[in-house]
């Protein structure tokens, strides 16, 4: 009879949850981080990260480029004012220079290549409390392939609102880096409405200070394809993250949104909330949310929470919620994800009382996104959005249709 050796089953201790060798490493532990694009292999679908993601219409951004510079970035008060340069000050530092680079690393192939793109970087930082809001407008300047990378530093104590909007027609590959200082309150907000044909890619890195609290809105409301990835951690105890999204996806387009939120210090808070509707033949949205709650975030409190509403046969929204606990002293985390067409019982409820069945549906919609609009908290910007969702609802419809939906 041979001998065989005991099999010791590994013990895990309350004390340190990695004291078991056999346990799985979370998926953001195996995520290559890298400035080098050939550390990454290139993108297919049968690739977990890109399952979803139509990569044959991204390949030019696979690869690095020798970028057009037609992309203008212009920085104003938003109510067309002066800034304050002792509260808001705009530079450019060479890429690899601080303070680029000091959030986080890139997290896949096509950020990789924005920073190895790139030869330098506009950074704005804030500081005190800045009563009006900041204007950061983005515009293209064809289909030429081209990118930016910008960097958002808010002081301690900062308060400010910050919105970035997105126009005309490009092909760009845009990288972000966010830090905010400690006991600051943030506000950006990011507004694509490119043109049909445009193609974005985009990488946001968020570092949230001690105490901190930042608002994170995504508005994607144009272009052929747009993805975009925000990875965020905490720098202290005590921070509040808010990450809001809209998106409404026309026929033929794929918008593609991913949020990557890591718990790493005590008592912080998240909530991730994203909403979407999907009107029209081969209209694509995706929305892939992660959370992870790390052993050394007790007193955690997260949720994520996705919505979407196919308004036409012909549209696919793909939603896909990630949840990974590695702590057991938590207020609390979850999640939930929903896809569907209107629901009969609020159109019959309109109807009912006399509203036509088209403005009925419009009314729905408005409702479906008027609260996230709102929450934004920047009322030019609100009204800006719903203008724009009316007048997606408003066409193919008659003239007197889009009358009556104008007047409300």
């Amino acid at each position: 009879m041979t001998d065989k050796a005991e099999i010791r089953i590994p013990q895990g201790s309350v004390e340190d949850p990695y004291a078991a060798p056999a346990r799985m490493p979370s998926s953001a532990d195996r995520s290559i981080r890298s400035y080098d694009p050939d550390d990454y292999a290139t993108p297919t679908r049968r690739q977990d990260d890109w399952r979803f993601t139509p990569v044959e219409r991204l390949e030019e951004f696979f690869r690095p480029f020798e970028p057009s510079g037609k992309t203008a970035l212009t920085v104003s008060a938003m109510d067309g004012g002066p800034l304050d340069p002792a509260q808001v000050s705009v530079s450019s530092v060479e890429m690899g220079q601080a303070p680029t680079g000091t959030v986080l690393k890139p997290n896949d192939k096509v950020s990789a290549v924005e920073w190895a793109s790139n030869s330098r970087a506009h950074v704005i930082e804030l500081r005190g409390e800045i009563s009006r809001p900041v204007l950061v407008k983005v515009e293209g300047g064809g289909l030429e392939l081209d990118a930016i990378h910008l960097v958002i530093l808010a002081d301690e104590r900062a308060h400010a609102d910050l919105v970035v909007e997105h126009g005309g027609d490009a092909r760009l590959a845009e990288g972000v880096e966010i830090r905010t200082g400690a006991d600051s309150h943030i506000s950006t907000t990011f507004i694509q409405e490119w043109g049909p044909t445009s193609k974005e890619v985009a990488n946001h890195r968020i570092h949230l200070g001690a105490g901190a609290s930042l608002r994170h809105s995504v508005v994607t409301l144009g272009g052929d394809v747009v993805r975009m990835r925000m990875d965020q951690e905490f720098g202290g105890e005590g921070g509040d993250l808010n990450m809001l999204g809209i998106y409404f996806v026309d026929p033929g387009q794929h918008m593609e949104h991913r949020t990557m939120v890591v718990h790493n210090h005590p008592n912080c808070r998240s909530r991730v909330v994203y909403k979407g509707a999907l009107d029209g033949p081969g209209a694509h949205s995706t929305w892939v949310g992660n959370a992870l709650i790390r052993p050394t975030a007790p007193g955690t409190d997260s949720y994520e929470l996705n919505r979407n509403l196919v308004l036409t046969p012909g549209a696919v929204a793909d939603s896909e919620p990630n949840l990974e606990i590695e702590n057991g002293d938590i207020i609390g985390a979850g999640h939930a994800s929903s896809v569907g067409r209107f629901e009969e019982e609020e159109l019959f409820y309109l109807e009912s009382r006399g509203i036509p069945e088209q403005e009925a549906r419009k009314l729905v919609v408005r409702g479906f996104f008027g609260e996230l609009v709102e929450e934004i908290g920047i009322p030019a910007v609100s009204g800006h959005l719903m203008d724009v969702i009316d007048r997606r609802l408003s066409k193919g419809e008659s003239e007197e249709m889009k009358h009556v939906l104008e007047g409300n």
